[in-house]
């Protein structure tokens, strides 16, 4: 089994893509007007419609709702990402901080109020575990 995608439901599918391209560097790739992927690496970033719910099962996602996932993603940098997110990202929940794990994570919110960790392994076990990871 492998973990291929994150998918993010929004009410504007464009808003949070310009978001996330903003804030990654990366260029989304759009499917339709309802859906794009961001790809990365290890994996990738969908961001689908409202309207694309259905095609699973009505109701059973809602945009702007979620209080228990971290969206992560391993920067080069931890601290120039914040310079540069600074005065872009609205809500900051967390400025840069070393975690006991090994990881300087910076926390933030996207415009649906999702949460995101930027990270940058900074203790030698945490580089280690990330070495060959592509940022």
């Amino acid at each position: 089994m492998n973990l291929v995608s994150i998918r993010v439901i929004t009410g504007d599918v464009a808003r949070l893509v310009d978001f996330y391209e903003r804030a990654t560097g990366l260029r989304a790739t759009w499917a339709t007007e309802d859906f794009a992927e961001l790809p990365t690496a290890s994996g990738t970033l969908a961001i689908g419609s409202t309207r694309t719910v259905p095609l699973f099962a009505p109701g059973s996602a809602r945009p702007a709702d979620n209080r228990s996932v971290i969206i992560e993603f391993l920067v080069e940098d931890v601290d120039a990402v914040h310079r540069n997110l600074t005065g872009y990202v609205t809500e900051f929940v967390k400025e840069p901080t070393t975690m006991p794990w090994g990881n300087r994570a910076l926390l933030f919110r996207d415009p649906d109020g999702n949460l995101v960790n930027f990270f940058t392994p900074v203790s030698p076990a945490a580089v280690e575990k990330f070495a060959g990871v592509a940022r």
